[in-house]
């Protein structure tokens, strides 16, 4: 299955499961050899799979406080708010105690989740029946608004490790997709360039961390200003963030590469296909103040997902003694493929 920006479903699924480290658990990884109708289809195979191994071991509870008023005393007997209730002539006691319940979190959103891909009518009937099947099981759990979702308040530890997987791409449906309210139901709708670009950067950086251990670095840094040192402090307060997408190093070597995810690649000026420019002064000012010493062992990159136009970018040259290139990944095509495009990447930089 291809959708309209021509990238292949299952190549989607490596590309999630590189940005999110899971691509060796068990019983996750047989979902390549599955078909899918959609990505909303992938998602919810992947999450009610991963569903199917968490139940097997177990819901993950945590203490919920409860503060509410009783007919029997539990936990701490507030006291004014139960002096409160006897003035209103209500036999209640007020308590404050801890339960150890289902109903957390982490449980919350994953209902929450397979709740919408079960409306979702892109999603299958065969994972619409593996949905209904996990569903009861999370039967005493809520249903929450994921726009109130902290999702960096999760915190993950020994009881509750299995469960970082699942927030993932549960985090991925509700931020990776754009959610409206319709009717007051929420509803999916189809990736932006944004989000995919998102995803595809940090595909291709998760790639060389977990495939290439002989780099010396692989990481997203910010790239600081080569500024002389009688620059103006009043000035450099202004200057904007540097941030590269990708900074590979070896040994002294440097590729600088900035991914690119647009529905069209080539912009029309004046009845001519260019490249945006902006994308090309990018690099080249991150190559240029990357290189101080002008050393020319800093490169830089554009890495541009192959789209379904008919002329690719793909080209090199040398700017002010600094290889720059121009790229494009084709994603449209079986992983091993996109697996030496990025390999060879490597080959041409790091000899």
């Amino acid at each position: 299955m291809i959708n309209d920006k021509g990238i292949l479903i299952k190549n989607i699924y490596y590309m999630l499961t590189y940005a999110f480290q899971i691509l060796k658990e068990k019983d996750i990884v047989q979902i390549e050899s599955e078909s899918f109708q959609d990505i909303q289809d992938l998602f919810a195979e992947i999450i009610t799979k991963g569903m199917s191994v968490q139940l097997k071991q177990g819901l993950y509870k945590q203490y919920i406080a409860y503060d509410e008023n009783l007919l029997k005393v539990r936990g701490k007997i507030n006291i004014p708010a139960t002096i409160k209730n006897q003035i209103q002539k209500r036999k209640l006691v007020h308590c404050e105690y801890d339960e150890l319940s289902e109903n957390n979190i982490y449980n919350q959103i994953i209902k929450t989740t397979l709740s919408i891909l079960l409306k979702d009518n892109r999603v299958s009937k065969e994972r619409k029946v593996k949905i209904k099947q996990i569903l009861p099981f999370l039967g005493d759990v809520d249903c929450i608004n994921p726009q109130f979702i902290k999702w960096n308040l999760l915190i993950y530890q020994r009881n509750n490790k299995n469960y970082e997987m699942l927030m993932n791409f549960c985090y991925f449906v509700f931020n990776g997709m754009l959610l409206t309210n319709e009717k007051g139901e929420h509803k999916l709708i189809e990736f932006s360039d944004e989000h995919m670009h998102k995803l595809f950067e940090r595909f291709v950086l998760e790639y060389y961390r977990k495939e290439h251990k002989e780099l010396d670095e692989v990481a997203t840094k910010q790239i600081k200003w080569n500024l002389d040192e009688t620059a103006n402090n009043s000035i450099i307060s202004f200057l904007p963030v540097m941030q590269s997408d990708i900074m590979l190093r070896k040994n002294n070597r440097i590729l600088i590469i900035d991914t690119k995810y647009y529905g069209k690649v080539w912009q029309n000026r004046m009845e001519k296909e260019t490249l945006r420019s902006n994308n090309l002064y990018q690099i080249y000012t991150y190559v240029k103040n990357q290189d101080a010493s002008n050393s020319g062992l800093v490169s830089g990159m554009l890495l541009y997902a192959k789209t379904g136009e008919e002329i690719a970018p793909d080209g090199e040259c040398s700017l002010g003694g600094n290889k720059i290139a121009i790229k494009t990944l084709d994603l449209n095509q079986e992983f091993n493929q996109i697996r030496k495009q990025l390999d060879y990447i490597l080959e041409c930089y790091f000899v």
